[in-house]
């Protein structure tokens, strides 16, 4: 996020300088390579490193005395309770503190609701909350073409400089307070959440009552209210965000001594997605032990190298538990899938990944996916099967090549709910 931020500022015609404590990024940076995958970025940084607008230090005091704004976009991981662990975000700020007065603050990480306000009673200087929207896998995108920009401070000054930094990206300004801004950010990212929740369980649901969960979803989607957006069903949501923003969200509830039960369900859903598509595939294939089953993308989704928090690798771990031999593939997230879980076998080909499978799990939506041969994927495999955790659209063409293709919603057969499933369904 901060990179992608720091360079689109630069396209805008900024002096940006970042700030990386890391040496290894560091390193990578200040020679012109992005240490992490990130459609369009490398080009984009690139630009503003040639144009003379965007260079990298480790030194904030260095940095920042000629600088008019300084932004906040450190992690905020989550604690073993769910809690965002603001620690990054408080170095940051008292580094900032000894910098003195004469230029805006703005945090752009994620923070529990009330931190801007505390930061606002150390800084001399004016503090804003303006949380980042960047999805990853489309970051570049989602900066210049932004749905909203959020601005929350108690210092209209503030907010008028910001305004004018965003200008010339013509999004809608929700100019509100701190606490505010910061509720926004969390309770979009709960939302999106739920709606992925959501319709897995529809989609469970369809599986025993025969009705088709894609055209449920079409139909749904079509009505405004609703939306199309986040309506597929599949292995569940993951990564740095939702996952994490979502249990933060709840841990700030419970200080309130608050239960916010349809956001504990929400995270009870996802979590029970993954063993629900382990189930069945353990059901189709009588058995996963000693059974050799492909993985096609590890990373938690398309466009990205991220395994935080992926609900691929949360199935894969459930095959290796259950005594399958998991063969795995990915474009980008190999490496970084071998150090999280490196029991796994990882081939750099999708093809000689497939040999030998019992069965086939497309559990990232990665377009080379799609554009596989795949009736010479039927020819390296031992068991025509395809378990499709990504809802790809790509049946009738698996069909045609001779696989049987399995969904999220299709039909169950062979077995009654067992009383698992229906601890979901009430």
């Amino acid at each position: 996020m901060g990179l992608t931020f720091a360079a689109g500022l630069s396209r805008l015609g900024h002096r940006v300088t970042c700030v990386e404590k890391d040496p290894a990024k560091l390193h990578a940076l200040r020679h012109g390579r992005v240490p992490f995958h990130e459609p369009g970025l490398a080009e984009l940084v690139r630009e503003a490193r040639e144009g003379g607008l965007l260079r990298f230090t480790d030194d904030l005091a260095g940095a920042a005395p000629t600088a008019s704004v300084v932004f906040c976009a450190v992690g905020t991981p989550p604690k073993p309770n769910g809690e965002a662990d603001t620690s990054a975000v408080e170095e940051v700020v008292e580094a900032a503190r000894r910098l003195g007065s004469g230029r805006l603050f703005v945090i752009k990480s994620t923070v529990p609701v009330g931190t801007t306000d505390r930061v606002s009673r150390r800084l001399p200087g004016p503090v804003v909350y303006n949380p980042e929207f960047l999805r990853e896998g489309s970051a570049v995108e989602d900066f210049f073409h932004p749905y909203r920009v959020v601005i929350g401070t108690r210092t209209p000054a503030a907010a008028a400089v910001l305004e004018a930094l965003y200008r010339p990206l013509g999004a809608p300004v929700v100019r509100t307070d701190p606490p505010t801004a910061e509720m926004i950010k969390y309770a979009s990212n709960a939302f999106l959440a739920t709606k992925v929740s959501f319709i897995n369980e529809i989609a469970h649901i369809c599986e025993y009552v025969g009705a088709d969960v894609s055209r449920v979803a079409e139909g749904m989607g079509l009505d405004p209210r609703i939306g199309p957006h986040f309506l597929r069903p599949g292995i569940g949501f993951g990564g740095s965000c939702l996952p994490k923003d979502l249990r933060a969200l709840l841990e700030t509830a419970r200080e309130y001594l608050l239960e916010p039960a349809l956001l504990q369900a929400v995270l009870r859903v996802n979590e029970a997605q993954r063993r629900r598509f382990v189930d069945r595939l353990e059901v189709l294939l009588e058995g996963l032990a000693d059974k050799t089953v492909a993985v096609l993308g590890l990373a938690f989704k398309a466009g990205t190298d991220d395994v935080r928090e992926s609900p691929a690798l949360a199935v894969a771990e459930r095959l290796l538990a259950r005594g399958a031999q998991v063969r795995a593939h990915d474009p980008a997230a190999l490496e970084a899938a071998a150090r999280v879980l490196p029991a796994l076998s990882y081939f750099a080909e999708p093809y000689e990944a497939v040999t030998g499978a019992d069965a086939v799990l497309l559990l990232t939506d990665w377009p080379e996916y799609r554009e596989l041969d795949w009736r010479e994927v039927r020819r390296r495999v031992r068991r025509p099967l395809v378990v499709d955790g990504r809802s790809t659209g790509i049946a009738p063409r698996l069909a045609a090549a001779g696989f049987q293709v399995v969904e999220p919603g299709s039909p169950v057969r062979g077995r009654a709910p067992r009383a698992e499933d229906s601890e979901w369904l009430t």
